[in-house]
């Protein structure tokens, strides 16, 4: 899902407020890791990813290995990462509902 301006000012608005859910340290970005942002997306829709400060990778990086998923980076700052995507389950689209009415 490709995000307008206005929806993803939406989001980094919601990101404020998590707590980041996965963290990459200095086994660097894995498969495992990977698997987990997947997951992560699918349960909560909008996630936010932090990079340790022992970690090579860094936030240009991460992003573009979560792009290639098909997953939407919404913002980076610092090492932090907010990533979003629309859940396969019915029951997690919450804020998906909000995103796509804001095309209107």
């Amino acid at each position: 899902m490709e995000l307008n301006g206005k929806q993803k000012r939406y989001l980094r608005s919601l990101a404020v407020n998590i707590k980041p859910i996965v963290q990459i340290g200095k086994g660097g970005l894995s498969n495992e890791i990977l698997t987990s942002i997947r997951s992560a997306c699918d349960a909560r829709e909008l996630i936010k990813v932090n990079i340790l400060q022992n970690s090579d990778e860094t936030a240009a990086d991460v992003a573009e290995a979560i792009e290639e998923m098909g997953l939407d980076v919404v913002q980076i700052i610092g090492r932090n990462v907010i990533v979003f995507k629309v859940s396969e389950r019915k029951e997690n689209r919450k804020i998906s509902m909000d995103v796509k009415n804001l095309i209107k």
